[in-house]
């Protein structure tokens, strides 16, 4: 996908195929709608760290093409809010962790310049935070209430039973087998949020196909 001039690239597991929907099924109904039939749209999410609202925006893009652009404000927010300049000709815009750049006077104003163009072209726009538009905190009065405008859904976090159904899921995409029994054992013995534990599983698939073995607890014990 042609990203325009952002340094980055989609991660290839982003994808809504690999995205345990369980207690976010409108939603990921809604985004995936939204990718499909672009037009006069918005949509701001929020939820805790590590949720999978990353996952989503890219989802989003990825299902959309090159007339989709990611733009990830934690990575950018140190530098200059000019590289939003003529991002707004795409028709699907995702910005992630827009609370990064909250009360950044440069950013807003750039970001309510954008938001402004997106929506009044009738194109589609999606926003991502760690908390509600209500309680994000900009100060461009402006871009507050163009914000305030998106529609609204909170990403759910996911049970320990559906954290297993996360890590099975990524795990069969990737060609793997991973147990209910090596699942219970990685989420008793690593970080809880998903970010951690699919990270742990990538190194695991690697060891695995290094050492040509299966994804046992006694394989799992020796690779940590």
């Amino acid at each position: 996908m042609t990203q325009m001039a952002l340094p980055l690239r989609l991660a290839d597991h982003a994808v809504f195929e690999s995205y345990l929907s369980v207690g976010n099924e409108t939603l990921v109904a809604t985004l995936a709608g939204l990718a499909d039939d672009m037009g006069g749209q918005g949509y701001w999410i929020w939820g805790a760290v590590a949720t999978g609202k990353t996952h989503l925006l890219q989802a989003v893009c990825e299902r959309a093409g090159d007339q989709s652009v990611y733009i990830p404000l934690r990575m950018l927010a140190q530098g200059d809010p000019g590289i939003l300049d003529g991002l707004a000709t795409r028709e699907l815009i995702c910005i992630d962790d827009i609370d990064t750049v909250a009360g950044n006077s440069a950013w807003e104003e750039a970001l309510f310049a954008l938001c402004n163009e997106v929506l009044d072209a009738e194109r589609s726009l999606v926003v991502s935070a760690s908390m509600s538009p209500r309680e994000c905190p900009v100060e461009l009065p402006d871009l507050q209430s163009r914000l305030a405008r998106l529609a609204t859904f909170q990403v759910q976090s996911l049970s320990d039973d559906e954290r297993v159904q996360a890590m099975q899921l990524r795990a069969k995409l990737r060609g793997l087998d991973l147990p209910d029994e090596t699942a219970r054992y990685l989420l008793s013995r690593s970080r809880r949020d998903m970010a951690s534990l699919y990270e742990l599983l990538d190194k695991l698939d690697n060891e695995a196909l290094r050492a040509q073995r299966r994804l046992t607890i006694p394989f799992v014990k020796e690779v940590l």
